[in-house]
This record gives C-alpha cells, structure tokens and sequence, in this order.
C-alpha cells in the first residue's frame, strides 16, 4: 500500500514556541514550581515530555478554577490564550507569569479589544468548552457573543444601526467558518469581518483535502483533545469526500480500515509530534499488500 506524506504536516509556529518556552521555563526554574494552567497544547505526548522537563499539569477546563490549585512558583499560561481575568488572578497570587499564548490568538484578542473599545458588538465563532474562545471572550465579555453554527446566528438579534464585527477561533474548518459568517453577513450586512482562522490551519486543510482527490482515504494523527486535528478529518470527510480516521499513535491503526485501498494519505495535527507521526507512516507501510488490495467487504 502506497502512503502519501500530506504536506505541511505537524508542529506550526505557535506549538514550537511554546514548547520551546515552557521548556527553557522549567531548565531554569528547577528551585521552584513550574506549572502548566492546562495542557499547553493538546497532545499527550507534547504533555508527558514537558512533565519530565518539570513544567506539572493542572488539568483543569476552567483556568480561573485551575489557578486556585497553583499556590507559589512559576505559571505558564498555554499556547490557546487566556482571559484578562486570570491573568489578573495570577498576579494577585503573587505568582510569576510566563505567557505562551500563540501571537495567533495575541493577535485576535487585540482585535476584539479594538473592537469593543471603538462601539461594536463581537459575534465571536467557536467551540464551547475550548480554551481558545475562553480566553478570547474574557477580553470584551459584555460586547461579545459566542456562536457555534449558522442556526445560532438566525436566533441573533440586534437592534437597527448596531455596529457590528464578526471573528472567529484559529483552528475551526474553513469552510464551516465562511458559510456561518456568509449567514451572518445575510442577516446583518454592515458587519465588519474579520475571518482569525490562522494560517497554518488554513494551508493543512486546504493540503488534506487536495489530497483527498489522489488516495482512498486519509489517516489524521493527533489527539481527540486537538481542535485542528479533528477538524483535518472533517474537511477531508465533508470538502474531500473521502474516508478519514483520526489516530492518536500506530497503535490506533485498524488494518480492515485500509480493506481494498491502495493508496492512503497522511497527515497531523498542528501539535503532533513528528516522530509519531513517522511510526503511523512506517506501520502503514508494513500493513500486508494482501490487506490494502483485498476487496473491500
């Protein structure tokens, strides 16, 4: 069975900051606690390796809540962003802030501030529960309105004349993005858009699904807690129309997946370590011609 490498795949520039920061952090820092306020990206692996650097996980969803568990030492504050409220929290701790936070996301909360402090209501698109939109909507919570789907948007209201903006997470799908602002722009066209899906998103999204035209289907190797890595398989599934299947290691890989395949492509999330992604290749590789040319059943 042929593997098709996807590129570019992997590590972008805000994973490889922050990695390279949180570890200098806990080199020099050995005196005293290093603490992560979340996962500083989302990969468990990513996460075991800062653990034997000495930067210690706080797993906990709400970074206000997981704050309260860090009483002294050094914070690090994850590659998503974070409100202005923890920050302030922190510093009245007394505790030493390190900001990890991707200059993708910096760049968004700068605008949202922009934005509030010139009038406008924020329609703000994003997964609930996901630390990115945490962080982005403590910046102007009064002016900011979260929204998943265009659904959401036919129940906004806003009165005649309201200035409105429109922004989003860095790591949702293209496409949903811009059909939901398409929408929004519908029903509110003086809204001024502002489409934040970063550029490394973009450019793997775009790469998975030109892939999809050339192979049978599309193995995504990150982790179910990687907003970008599932949404690798969801444009390849909905833009490329091919099978896709998200792995977390080669341990993940199900032979009868690749039943009557010849040819399978390869990619990974924005926070996937390389070398994980090297083993899926190499165990797709060693997969049986007698499995990927079987008829499919």
């Amino acid at each position: 069975m042929e593997v098709v490498r996807i590129r570019p795949r992997g590590y972008c520039h805000g994973v490889v900051e922050a990695i390279r920061l949180a570890k200098q952090v806990g080199a020099e820092r050995r005196d005293r606690p290093v603490t992560m306020l979340g996962y500083l990206v989302h990969n468990e692996h990513v996460t075991q390796e800062l653990e034997e650097a000495g930067v210690h996980l706080v797993a906990e969803t709400d970074r206000m809540k997981g704050l309260e568990q860090v009483r002294d030492g050094t914070v690090v504050f994850t590659a998503h962003g974070i409100s202005p409220q923890v920050v302030q929290a922190a510093r009245d701790r007394g505790l030493e802030i390190v900001d990890a936070t991707c200059s993708d996301v910096t760049r968004t909360h700068d605008l949202v501030r922009e934005l509030a402090g010139r009038g406008y209501q924020i329609v703000y698109i994003g997964k609930r529960g996901h630390p990115e939109p945490a962080g982005v909507l403590g910046v102007a919570p009064d002016r900011t309105t979260l929204i998943e789907s265009i659904e959401e948007v036919d129940a906004l209201h806003y009165a005649p004349g309201t200035r409105l903006a429109v922004t989003c997470q860095t790591t949702l799908s293209m496409w949903d993005t811009q059909a939901i602002i398409d929408r929004l722009v519908q029903r509110f066209p003086q809204t001024e858009v502002h489409n934040e899906i970063c550029r490394a998103t973009q450019e793997r999204q775009e790469a998975a699904v030109l892939a999809a035209d050339d192979v049978d289907c599309v193995v995504v190797v990150g982790s179910q807690r990687s907003s970008n890595s599932k949404r690798l398989v969801q444009v390849v599934e909905e833009m490329g129309h091919k099978p896709a299947h998200l792995v977390d290691t080669a341990a993940d890989l199900r032979p009868e997946w690749f039943r009557g395949m010849r040819r399978v492509g390869v990619t990974s999330g924005a926070s996937t370590p390389t070398q994980l992604t090297r083993e899926v290749i190499a165990a797709l590789e060693a997969i049986p011609d007698a499995v990927g040319s079987a008829p499919a059943s």
